[in-house]
């Protein structure tokens, strides 16, 4: 622990200095660009459920404007997550994206389990994983909240939340139009179109992007290539005022992604003859072929993704009296995805999955709000409950199956015959007319698990800031919870005809049962944070809160002493955080900066293992003992000229599985899952008029991250050495704005790096690997119109 706080300390002091020299060098106001005011401690915000400066904020918060997003090129939360500290998001597809906070992940697809990060959409709960991906066009601001703040954000917040907040309609008429085209035959065509009266104005936005896959498929019986894009976002808000203190915003959002295959490679089986092994062969062209005689079980031969969400909020505020306000936000949100991979990675169809789940949420809450002279409070209620399945078909041949599967681990079924050839064929196709005599050549084979969840939670909470003098704000507040989790569980295993027992070793059949079980829980949530104005452009805070994730009743199958299949129920208790922390803002003249410490102390944290008892290549939850995390978070944004802003900020994290803690000694020591030790990100955005209208714009940015591990225990090989990034966007306006050419480039330099590794096929002994996104490049032209 010594050591830990010296690094700290180091870093706290390497930052610290340059920051505040800056100030101190730099006092002019009249040098503050106008962006300054919508950007770092000086943007509004609404983390604690009422308009002020991030500034102004006793927690850790980063938040970016509309403006900030579009100046960075930035079109997807995972490429957002390079410029916020102690943020990282990893899009393995829409359907499953992985979102960690100061190095705590939340992606689960499992309809039994919890999440641990909250995605806000306009103030609405979208957390489960596959239904939160939510396309970033047309929106206001970003706000990410660090640190678990339950009476703010709810259940799911247990190490803290992610606000998205769509552009609003405003009195007047004004529209954009953007069309863009790039590498990958990369294509974009968005906008919006306002129009309306200081009491009713409406707004409809969109987003329409295509690319090809950056993963050449050599397999003749796929139609894309793999990573291919189109998706589609369409936002219709109304707003209507008829009084200053009435306030009603309707919003109605459809996501759609018709996405290409992901790209699963094999790290063990070349694709074709001399391609690389081992992660390397990630970079290299891919031969995933599907499985057409599957096709009825996955619901495809094609591998990729359809996805499809509807969204619609419905939020009021009424200020009912001088220092009274009441709020009340209403959400329903329904998704339905179905991806087919290729787990094994390999021209075999030997690991043919698909992922099949839908779900709904309906989401209500009732906050009163009192803004006195020495005193804030707000208290209120929330109701959330949904309700969904993960359905998971699997489909092979039989013989080749066998073949594989025995070859990994040592024993093939018929020496000499291997899954795949140095060359990437398959012969392994023909042990089932060997083992059949010739009798039949083709075996086909599928069964299917789904684990279903339906989760509610009842809650009323409480927050109170007390003004104790001038300069000091000290708040409390607590949620008091209930929850009831209802878990479902069917299998279809059917025997195999070559053995006459379970093709996959303890892959159970519930003949055609739904086993269920369920609980209940509570839980009560505090929260205590403190503000210190040292002036009006410095605040020092301190924060202690409590995050939990909630208990899981995980349920599967096994088998009794008669030998019948029946449920197997276990309750994985819930996971709790106790989160400190403190730091210091600053918004001075030019300067906006802030600097945070934090130390967090985890009980029961949750891992997904693989079943030991269950079949091979399933996995559940359970606890790996405590777990702590202590990390330093830094910001900084200076307004050099009227032209010039330079940005910076960093985030160092020393965490993961206490050594004395872990229910088992692989776990013991690991970091946590797509936790860097180290991230930061630098760059300067350049906004100069020159004369008749017309200014020139660019935004050039570094990124670096530091090693990450894709699992947990943690393996070298299934890992991604450190990884720093140069992009860039730039051009230039006329005509005031009206017309727009900009350029952008993603990955400049081309570095080859692993979005992730080991995947399903790490389940089975051959682990899987993921490129991450080359060089992206392209041109936009934007009009604008209106007032």
């Amino acid at each position: 622990m010594t050591k830990k706080l010296l690094r700290i300390a180091l870093l706290t002091s390497a930052v610290s200095f340059p920051t505040f020299a800056a100030a101190q060098d730099t006092t002019d106001q009249s040098e503050r660009s106008d962006q300054s005011a919508s950007s770092g401690n000086t943007i509004i915000v609404t983390a604690q459920k009422v308009e002020q400066r991030a500034l102004d904020v006793p927690i850790t918060i980063s938040a970016l404007s509309g403006d900030n997003i579009e100046d960075l090129g930035v079109t997807d939360l995972d490429e957002l997550s390079n410029y916020i500290p102690g943020l990282l998001i990893q899009e393995q597809s829409a359907n499953n994206p992985g979102v960690v906070i100061r190095g705590i992940t939340s992606d689960s697809g499992s309809s039994q389990q919890g999440p641990r990060v909250t995605l806000y959409y306009n103030g609405v709960d979208i957390s489960r994983s596959r239904g939160s991906y939510q396309a970033i066009y047309d929106l206001e601001r970003v706000e990410v909240i660090k640190g678990p703040q339950a009476t703010l954000f709810g259940t799911a917040s247990a190490v803290g939340a992610i606000s998205l907040v769509s552009a609003k309609p405003r009195e007047g008429f004004s529209g954009e139009i953007t069309g863009g085209y790039g590498n990958f035959e990369q294509t974009l065509l968005g906008g919006f179109i306002n129009a309306g009266s200081d009491v009713l104005a409406g707004r409809i936005a969109f987003e329409h992007r295509t690319r090809d896959g950056y993963v050449e498929n050599l397999n003749p019986n796929q139609e894309e290539d793999l990573y291919a894009q189109d998706q589609l976002g369409v936002r219709a808000s109304l707003r209507y005022t008829p009084t200053a203190d009435f306030t009603l915003d309707l919003i109605g959002t459809y996501d759609q992604q018709r996405n290409g295959g992901t790209p699963f490679v094999s790290g063990t089986f070349p694709a074709f003859a001399g391609a690389p092994g081992g992660p390397d062969n990630a970079f290299a062209d891919a031969n995933l072929g599907g499985f057409p005689e599957g096709a009825a079980a996955l619901g495809d031969d094609q591998l990729g993704l359809n996805r499809e969400v509807y969204d619609v909020n419905l939020t009021a505020e009424y200020q009912f009296a001088d220092e009274w306000t009441f709020t009340t936000v209403n959400g329903y949100r329904e998704f339905n995805s179905a991806e087919v991979f290729d787990a094994d990675g390999t021209a075999a169809p030997f690991l043919e999955f698909a992922e099949i789940a839908d779900g709904w949420q309906a989401s209500h809450e009732g906050r009163f709000t009192y803004s006195g002279t020495n005193l804030r409070a707000s208290a209120g209620w929330n109701v959330f409950i949904e309700e969904g399945a993960q359905n998971v078909p699997f489909a092979t041949e039989e013989g080749l199956f066998l073949q594989c599967l025995t070859s990994i681990f040592g024993a093939p079924l018929i020496p000499g015959v291997p899954c795949v050839a140095p060359d990437g064929s398959v012969p392994a196709t023909a042990v089932t007319g060997l083992a059949t005599m010739g009798a039949v050549d083709a075996l086909p084979y599928s069964a299917r698990f789904e684990n279903q969840g339906r989760n509610e939670a009842y809650s009323v909470f409480a927050d109170v800031t007390w003004l104790a003098t001038d300069d000091l704000e000290l708040t409390a507040g607590v949620r008091f919870l209930a929850e009831y989790r209802r878990s479902g569980f069917i299998s279809v295993s059917p025997d195999s005809v070559l053995s006459g027992a379970p093709l996959i070793p303890g892959f159970l059949d519930t003949n055609l049962q739904t086993f269920r079980d369920e609980a209940s829980f509570s839980a009560a949530l505090p929260r205590f944070n403190a503000l210190y104005r040292i002036s009006d452009e410095v605040n020092v805070f301190a924060t202690i809160s409590k995050g939990r994730r909630s208990p899981v009743v995980n349920l599967g199958a096994t088998i009794d002493g008669a030998g019948n299949v029946v449920p197997d129920p276990q309750i994985v208790s819930e996971e709790t955080v106790w989160n400190y922390e403190g730091g210091i803002k600053l918004a001075s003249g030019p300067v906006s900066a802030s600097l945070g410490v934090y130390y967090q102390v985890y009980e029961n944290f949750q891992v997904s293992v693989e079943d030991p008892d269950g079949p091979v290549g399933t996995f559940i939850t359970q606890s790996a003992g405590s777990a702590s995390n202590l990390g330093v978070e830094g910001e900084v944004a200076i307004d050099a000229t009227g032209w010039l802003r330079v940005f910076g900020n960093f985030g160092y994290i020393d965490g993961g599985i206490d050594e004395d803690g872990a229910f088992s000694p692989a776990f013991s020591g690991a970091r946590f899952r797509l936790q860097p030790e180290f991230q930061a990100s630098a760059g300067f955005t350049v906004d100069y008029e020159f004369g008749n209208g017309a200014r020139l714009f660019a935004t050039p940015s570094v990124t670096h991250r530091s090693r990450i591990f894709f699992e947990v225990p943690n393996s070298d090989l299934i890992s991604q050495e450190g990884v720093t990034l140069v992009n860039a966007r730039a051009g230039v306006s006329f005509a005031d704005d009206r017309y727009e050419i900009a350029a952008f480039i993603r990955n400049a330099f081309d570095e080859d790096y692993l979005l992730d590794a080991g995947n399903t096929g790490g389940a089975f002994g051959i682990p899987t690997f993921i490129p991450a996104e080359p060089r992206f490049y392209g041109i936009q032209l934007t009009a604008r119109f209106g007032d």
